[in-house]
């Protein structure tokens, strides 16, 4: 990196993000994240931004589930860091049980969670990045959003994650004569969202290399997209899953 870039990602308290957040820090990332108020503390992912060699990282509380806070939490770490480089929305509650069982406030969740938040996120990351005229923006989806693959108990999560690939890769048409990058990340087959990649290719999975996936292969997909050198990496997403073809595990 010429300079110091400048990284935000939502919900990292827990699960792939944190692994982002990490790995991000340890490449020489300025990083600041969102938690969840009244969810799992920030702690756990400062200490292991500091025990990967990182700079200490900022935290900001928000609600992405309710309007203005994805807004909020992009302004504050906006001013923390002067600026942003990389704007990673990793965060979307999920909802797995059959259309039968759910309700209309489970549908609101989806879509508010998971789809509103991003595009709130882009409104307020997207002018600080056209000004200076450099971005990147990450979005996550579900296996197969890209293609709408069709997943049962996961008709509302599956609907709000295809929403946000879909806006994704056609917000990537309009940013990238701003020196903005768009993309997506897929995940999937990663079992357990803390063992390392070493770890994870102990556990075996049904895709077509035999074993899991892990954060670090998350965060390794990320950290390619945001780099500087994936410039002409656009409108793309990209299946961190070792293969599986089906929507979920």
């Amino acid at each position: 990196m010429t300079e110091r870039r400048r990284a935000f990602i939502t919900g990292a308290a827990s699960g792939l993000a944190r692994g982002v957040a990490v790995d991000l820090a340890r490449h020489g990332y300025r990083v600041a994240f969102t938690y969840r108020p009244g969810g799992t503390a920030p702690d756990g992912t400062l200490a292991a931004i500091l025990a990967s060699g990182g700079a200490a990282g900022i935290t900001v509380a928000a609600d992405h589930g309710k309007a203005g806070e994805t807004a909020r939490s992009v302004a504050e770490a906006e001013v923390a860091l002067g600026g942003l480089d990389a704007y990673v929305h990793a965060v979307g509650p999920i909802v797995v049980k059959r259309f039968a069982a759910s309700t209309a406030d489970d549908a609101r969740a989806m879509i508010a969670g998971n789809y509103e938040s991003a595009v709130e996120g882009a409104f307020a990351a997207l002018p600080g990045m056209r000004a200076r005229g450099y971005g990147r923006l990450v979005y996550f989806g579900m296996n197969g959003s890209h293609l709408t693959l069709p997943a049962l108990s996961m008709s509302l999560y599956g609907a709000a994650k295809a929403a946000v690939v879909a806006f994704a890769r056609s917000l990537s048409l309009e940013e990238a004569k701003a020196g903005i990058t768009v993309n997506v990340i897929e995940p999937g087959d990663i079992r357990d969202k803390t063992v390392d990649r070493a770890g994870a290719q102990a556990i075996a999975a049904n895709n077509p290399t035999g074993h899991a996936g892990s954060w670090e292969d998350v965060a390794y997909a990320v950290r390619f997209l945001v780099s500087e050198e994936a410039s002409f990496i656009n409108g793309l997403t990209i299946g961190v899953n070792g293969g599986l073809v089906e929507p979920h595990e």
